[in-house]
């Protein structure tokens, strides 16, 4: 595994204050990798989308992290302290350093801004010696890189259809060549016919400029095709990592097998597809215990009353797992 990127320890995130606090994310441990494709999976809910918005410190109100850390590692070996940042070392940071593509492209787009000034804007504010007809010519290179005519810089974004909307906002996350780039769940929209043209480009890319990815989705099916590990969140919480085709072979948190099984296969015999009972809790009314253990058929003694740690089940250490039918529950320690 090569060096990490960007490294997550122990982040909490709370919408509003006091009492009513509502616990978003609690206690999130994750690692990006240098070049790597790092994909985030759970249902509606389940803290994905907060988690990127506090990575990038674009929490909107009442959000506030509560606790944790992110750091940036630069190459040349030195970590930098997201969360410690100013508002003007944020601002020259994003885009820069770490970019994100946002789930709707029509909402991200300005509607009465061309697609070149819009991807020169971002050239210009982070880049003002960069002279005029060179932020034309980058903005055609990036309409290229992601297969768009150059012609259409001149367009608005209503001309234009959803999956090519998608794709000026993946050029204006490459505008400025960042090492990380986070997208939220963009192909939700988009027909499955666009979602795998943009994917495809997507590997494209990253082999070609090197930079890492977090993928959001709730979709698990499209992380296996494309990523190099995967992340299960559940009530703010991640249950499961490994690599992609671990997950897919031998997931071992049972809401990992049942994401994977809400899902027809694409290759091999038939299976039957059998999903997930009940409803993913309300943050605001946690069950006691493991999140999942009112929908979970294979729950333990203990699952109901204490909270199971993300541990590592093997030695190699390859994959971590937060469920007690991979850990000795405490309940189970204290008759022993």
């Amino acid at each position: 595994m090569s060096e990490p990127v960007l490294t997550i320890s122990g982040l909490n995130v709370d919408y509003g204050t006091g009492t009513d606090a509502v616990h978003a994310l609690r206690d999130v441990d994750l690692t990006l990798h240098r070049g790597e494709v790092l994909g985030l999976a759970g249902e509606s809910g389940s803290g994905k989308s907060t988690l990127a918005y506090a990575v990038t410190r674009l929490l909107s109100p009442p959000g506030v992290i509560t606790g944790g850390d992110v750091h940036y590692h630069q190459r040349d070996g030195s970590a930098l302290d997201l969360l410690a940042l100013s508002a003007a070392e944020l601002r020259a940071f994003r885009w820069q350093e770490l970019s994100i593509v946002f789930q709707g492209a029509m909402n991200s787009l300005n509607p009465v801004h061309t697609v070149h000034s819009q991807l020169t804007d971002v050239l210009q504010a982070h880049r003002p010696d960069m002279r005029k007809n060179k932020r034309t010519d980058r903005a055609k290179e990036l309409l290229n890189l992601v297969g768009i005519s150059a012609d259409r810089l001149g367009a608005y974004p209503h001309q234009l259809s959803g999956g090519m909307r998608q794709r000026v906002m993946i050029a204006m996350a490459l505008a400025l060549e960042p090492e990380i780039v986070i997208m939220d769940e963009p192909t939700t929209a988009l027909d499955v016919v666009m979602q795998r043209q943009i994917l495809r480009q997507l590997v494209r890319l990253r082999e070609e400029l090197g930079f890492s990815v977090v993928f959001i989705t709730h979709d698990i099916s499209l992380l296996i095709e494309f990523s190099d590990r995967i992340a299960i969140m559940y009530g703010g919480r991640i249950v499961e990592q490994a690599g992609a085709s671990e997950i897919y072979r031998d997931p071992r948190h049972p809401y990992s097998a049942g994401l994977l099984h809400s899902f027809p296969a694409l290759h091999g015999p038939r299976r039957e597809l059998s999903g997930i009972p009940g409803s993913p809790p309300h943050l605001s009314a946690m069950p006691a215990g493991c999140a999942f253990h009112p929908r979970c058929a294979k729950k333990v003694d203990g699952c109901d009353t204490h909270v199971p740690v993300l541990a590592t089940p093997d030695a190699d250490g390859s994959r971590s797992v937060a469920c007690w039918l991979h850990h000795e529950a405490p309940a189970a320690a204290a008759r022993s």
